[in-house]
């Protein structure tokens, strides 16, 4: 898999896309890219990249977060070192956007400089199961509301329609027209299909660019 410098995450609350952006850091560092990891989620008190701060210290991945993180405290502050992720380009960066266009209104601080460097792929997690993104349509509005927020366009689909544990290998195939026709309506690409490990090979074959997913200890597969 190709990496970009910058790879930044970002869809609809119970997209599930914190699962998504810790497991491509993670696999990122074992292709040997030094790899920091961020969340941007300022809306959200519970910053849920923390619950896998041990999983991505075991990685040699560091972690970026509020002081807050997994607090009661809801306070929308992110830390000054953020910033190393757009000032320091020895380091893959992968960033963990707020759900909605709300939460993406903390990427524009940094849009001007990944804008600018130009090294980033922007990709748009969607989930057919989930209310608000049952579909295309549907997910491409909220596609658009979160590029005008943040400032940045979307360049790539990561297809993570699943419900949870329940979760069969026919309820990812039946997603595929789904991100097949977000795709068509948007123009991007479908970058990969997430799954989680253990239906990896029921679907291997039959589904193109599978991405196998470890689940956060502390949260289902959402």
């Amino acid at each position: 898999m190709e990496y970009k410098r910058i790879t930044l995450f970002a869809g609809h609350y119970g997209s599930g896309k914190t699962n998504i952006a810790v497991n491509y850091a993670i696999e990122m560092r074992k292709a040997g890219r030094p790899v920091r990891i961020a969340d941007l989620d300022i809306v959200n008190p519970y910053f849920r990249t923390k619950d896998s701060a041990d999983r991505l210290a075991e990685a040699g991945i560091e972690l970026i977060s509020s002081a807050y993180a997994n607090s009661n405290v809801d306070i929308p502050a992110l830390p000054a070192q953020m910033y190393a992720l757009t000032d320091d380009k020895s380091f893959h960066a992968v960033m963990d956007i707020g759900g909605d266009d709300r939460g993406a209104l903390a990427l524009g601080r940094y849009a001007p400089a990944i804008l600018a460097e130009g090294d980033f792929e922007m990709l748009f997690v969607a989930n057919m199961y989930r209310p608000l993104t049952r579909t295309p349509a549907e997910a491409l509005e909220v596609m658009r509301e979160v590029e005008d927020a943040g400032g940045i366009p979307f360049t790539a689909i990561v297809n993570n329609s699943n419900i949870g544990a329940e979760t069969k290998p026919e309820d990812i195939l039946a997603s595929v027209s789904y991100a097949e026709e977000l795709s068509r309506l948007s123009g991007l690409p479908v970058k990969m299909t997430a799954v989680r490990e253990d239906l990896m090979d029921a679907l291997s074959g039959k589904i193109e660019n599978l991405f196998p997913l470890t689940l956060q200890k502390k949260y289902a597969w959402n």
